[in-house]
């Protein structure tokens, strides 16, 4: 198992913390808004919006906020516009960042990735140095204590995923972007609950990153994550399990 494998669901499990606190509701809010911006206020005809929606609502994020965040998307309601921007750049040890965001102000975006790279011995690299580095793919969480190993793996497989792991109390099914849709609905079908669905990138291969060095990655990581217009953060790394496992 991959370093890189199970900090998504370490993650996952942060994320629930922080959702007590309301902080993630944030960036789900953001993304409910600029997915239906781009597609459409209905979730039904949005794949991208009905993604979001599930995923703040697996959060336990109130209705009226989810409704609220679309209306501001559309332009029913009064509210921000926000852009998608990618930056790239490496970590301690060589790890390759590849850090995604929604922003109302691009310029206080770029100084701030830039400072926390910075701050915790990375640097912002130029587009497309790492981007090679990682596969875009689609990744959903389902709660293994909830679910049937094998029913989630059939129904995963056979709408068109491409692996389905277990992992830290979870099922982690990886799918291809063209599957992503199908494979969400064939595990609603099934009476699947999602505890997330995600695009993200995928790295091809690790680096690994041991002792201090590691700790400094996952210091970084932490730190992009709690900038409010950082939405994902996807990273090449290998680490030890017991440095993991403290992290989490």
């Amino acid at each position: 198992m991959s370093g890189h494998s199970k900090w998504s669901t370490i993650k996952r499990k942060k994320a629930a913390v922080d959702a007590k606190r309301g902080k993630i509701y944030t960036k789900l809010i953001r993304e409910i808004a600029v997915a239906a911006r781009a597609g459409g206020g209905d979730p039904e005809t949005n794949p991208r919006l009905r993604t979001a929606v599930d995923n703040a609502r697996a959060q336990n994020m109130p209705s009226d906020n989810i409704e609220k965040a679309i209306k501001r998307g559309t332009g029913e309601l009064e509210g921000v516009s926000y852009t998608e921007v990618t930056y790239e750049g490496y970590g301690p040890g060589g790890v390759a960042l590849f850090i995604e965001c929604l922003t109302d102000n691009e310029n206080r975006t770029v100084a701030s990735v830039r400072h926390i790279l910075g701050k915790h011995g990375g640097n912002l690299g130029k587009d497309g140095s790492v981007a090679w580095m990682f596969d875009p793919k689609g990744q959903i969480l389902v709660d293994a204590g909830s679910h049937d190993e094998e029913a989630v793996f059939l129904a995963a497989i056979d709408a068109g995923a491409e692996d389905v792991v277990a992992e830290e109390g979870y099922f982690r099914v990886t799918t291809p972007l063209t599957a992503f849709q199908a494979v969400q609905d064939a595990l609603h079908e099934a009476g699947v609950e999602l505890e997330e669905a995600e695009l993200t990138m995928i790295p091809k291969s690790l680096v690994a990153v041991e002792g201090s060095t590691a700790e400094r990655v996952l210091r970084l990581v932490d730190a992009l994550e709690e900038e409010d217009d950082v939405q994902k953060v996807a990273a090449n790394f290998d680490i030890p399990e017991e440095i993991l496992a403290r992290a989490s």
